[in-house]
């Protein structure tokens, strides 16, 4: 798909309303099966709220880097700092209708850009509910690889759910003539 005016920038507060409708749509409920990245059939809760979508924007550590097309916002990622340099991405989502358009993908590069070059990190980790196997397998395509460590789901659930934690090195860019 051509994009009339695509753009990835750090959300801003008015920003969030939106964006948040697209997290939900991309992670839970009915629409979300419209796309293949949903937890709809693991999990019936709100992904986000707007407090935590806040508290993103007031962290300087963390970004929330957002993808619209002309006005529309399209998808996100978090971007977090978490020191030593490490970078962690997380809320990887894309409108779930727009999905297969490597929309997905350019947020990532966009991600592993920022947390390379604003916060320094050498290396970016994410998290992924182990039953998402198909999933995890579409970020080793993309050079990510399982650390072996295994986090505990976020929410207590009964059986629980486990976290496959991926990492990839974030190399830098040499300048022509560097």
């Amino acid at each position: 798909m051509v994009f009339l005016k695509a753009t990835i920038r750090p959300a801003a507060a008015a920003d969030l309303m939106a964006l948040h409708r697209v997290i939900e749509r991309a992670y839970r409920g009915d629409s979300a099966r419209l796309g293949w990245t949903h937890e709809a059939d693991l999990l019936a809760d709100m992904r986000t709220d707007l407090a935590t979508l806040l508290g993103i924007l007031a962290d300087p550590a963390q970004v929330l880097l957002a993808l619209f097309e002309d006005t529309t916002p399209l998808g996100c990622v978090n971007v977090a700092d978490k020191g030593g340099g490490i970078a962690y991405l997380g809320l990887l989502c894309v409108e779930p209708t727009r999905q297969g358009e490597h929309l997905g993908r350019t947020l990532m590069g966009a991600a592993e850009h920022h947390a390379r070059t604003a916060f320094l990190c050498r290396r970016i980790e994410m998290s992924v509910i182990e039953q998402r196997r198909d999933l995890i397998a579409f970020y080793e395509r993309r050079g990510w690889r399982p650390t072996g460590e295994r986090r505990p789901f976020p929410v207590t659930l009964d059986p629980p759910y486990f976290m496959t934690v991926l990492a990839k090195p974030l190399v830098r860019l040499l300048r022509r003539g560097a």
